[in-house]
């Protein structure tokens, strides 16, 4: 089971997943938790010696020069040290202060739930003093529970979805970046055996590159949903890793900010996310994905992949073309090697030959009248990230973009659109009505309502390819 939400300015809203037809955006896939990625920390009592030493030792250097330099005093600094969280140019010193700066006062009842949280909080394994060091900064956020209540259904196609995440800005960037950060991700690449083109393209359709990373204070946000009570335990369980990530010493508070939603970082983990599979790949001690470097958050992301089940070598899909007459019964159904599918017509869109890395399915995001692909395990890796069909073609595709591949080739049908829960729901009606059971009207576009699709398809002519077109409710209609 996951739960979706829009979770960063790049997610383009929430819809359910299925097999066949017009997959949509989800706004976040949460990543499921597994067991830690065992990490290296710097305890407190190591930084602290080491704080102890570094002062001593300045003390005789001062103490040494003290005769040959007449002592200065030096000006307390202007800002802090540490990297600012978006490059300069996004925005301006007049810009409004991050929620963790506000002054409000809590509501009552938000300042007794804190309290009330606090047991269940240091009964995990969270510190007194770092619960209400951390928690006196936390607001309540009025407005991230009127953007989670906002939240609509998104019905762009799958071709305008990929219009813009894999605009020619976005690839253009795409390369710009990949260039700048080419030791590293060569470097996460072979560590992880992830394809680094990809990890680059999840950091482009996040984040755009690092240029927004949300600026939203975490330690608030998911108080502010643990509160709200609709996903209580979920928040709260994400706000209990937002305290251990900060007794850790992996961030500040003042830094750890992302989006709305709770998603933090170059490539947007959540905190459970961050807290089974985040990576120190620089070595600091730190696994700092908040810094303006990405190294980490690149390196977390294919350590993410990997634990997923990369298959090192395999690409994720290819565009191909059907032949005249193919069976659409077999799209997303069967798998079979390329050189099988060749066999059968089927070519990639380009005109190259596409060894058999392993065995794909056909996959239709709009039907028989849209663009067609071959998608390997590594799609279904990647929808692990964000599962949605979508959003994987959006990242295989930007990926190739990156590498240097063109366009794609196909076309998608004009004013096709993805339908609304109740356009679903309403189609799942009319088909049982027609005698096509559905197994239930609920929405959600499953393997029965995908064979009721098809069986109708068939009786009236139409291609079987199961896709739950607008055209296809229109004819239901009558």
């Amino acid at each position: 089971m996951r739960i979706f939400l829009t979770a960063t300015v790049l997610s383009l809203g929430t819809i359910c997943s299925f097999s066949v037809g017009a997959a949509e955006p989800v706004s976040r896939s949460l990543r499921p938790v597994l067991r830690p990625v065992p990490a290296t920390y710097v305890s407190a009592e190591t930084r602290a010696a080491a704080a102890s030493l570094a002062a001593d030792t300045m003390a005789r250097l001062n103490l040494a020069s003290a005769a040959a330099t007449p002592a200065t005093t030096l000006p307390a600094p202007t800002r802090s040290l540490r990297p600012k969280l978006r490059p300069a140019s996004l925005g301006s010193s007049t810009s409004a202060p991050p929620p963790q700066a506000e002054t409000v006062s809590n509501p009552a009842g938000f300042q007794s739930w804190i309290n009330g949280f606090r047991p269940r909080a240091l009964s995990k394994g969270i510190s007194a003093p770092v619960f209400d060091r951390v928690m006196a900064q936390v607001r309540y956020l009025p407005e991230v529970i009127r953007l989670d209540r906002k939240q609509s259904e998104f019905t762009k196609s799958t071709g305008e979805y990929l219009a813009s995440a894999v605009s020619d800005t976005r690839v253009t960037n795409g390369r710009s970046k990949a260039g700048d950060y080419d030791r590293t991700l060569r470097a996460v690449e072979a560590k992880y055996g992830v394809d680094r083109k990809i990890v680059a393209a999840i950091w482009g359709m996040e984040t755009n590159y690092g240029s927004y990373r949300g600026k939203t204070h975490i330690p608030s946000a998911v108080a502010t949903l643990a509160y709200d009570g609709r996903r209580a335990s979920f928040f709260e369980a994400q706000l209990i890793e937002v305290l251990k990530i900060l007794q850790n010493g992996d961030t500040t508070p003042d830094n750890m900010i992302g989006s709305w939603a709770g998603a933090m970082g170059h490539t947007q983990f959540m905190p459970t996310s961050y807290a089974t599979y985040a990576v120190d790949f620089t070595g600091d001690g730190r696994r700092d994905i908040w810094s303006d470097d990405p190294t980490d958050a690149l390196a977390s992301t294919a350590a993410y992949l990997d634990r997923m089940g990369w298959v090192t070598g395999m690409p994720w899909g290819k565009e191909v073309t059907l032949p005249a007459g193919f069976n659409f019964m077999l799209a997303s159904g069967p798998k079979k090697l390329p050189s099988e599918w060749a066999r059968l017509g089927v070519r990639p869109a380009d005109g190259t030959t596409l060894r058999d890395h392993g065995e794909a399915r056909i996959l239709l995001p709009a039907g028989a009248k849209g663009a067609a692909f071959l998608v390997f395990k590594n799609f279904d890796v990647i929808k692990r990230y964000n599962n949605s069909d979508a959003y994987a073609i959006g990242v295989g595709h930007l990926g190739d973009r990156i590498g240097g591949a063109g366009a794609l080739r196909g076309s998608w049908p004009p004013g096709e659109r993805a339908l609304k829960r109740a356009e679903r729901q309403e189609l799942q009606a009319l088909l049982t009505r027609a005698g096509f059971a559905t197994g239930g009207v609920d929405g959600m576009i499953g393997p029965n309502t995908v064979k009721a699709i098809r069986n109708y398809q068939t009786r009236v002519g139409m291609e079987p390819d199961g896709h739950p077109s607008v055209a296809l409710l229109t004819r239901l209609r009558g």
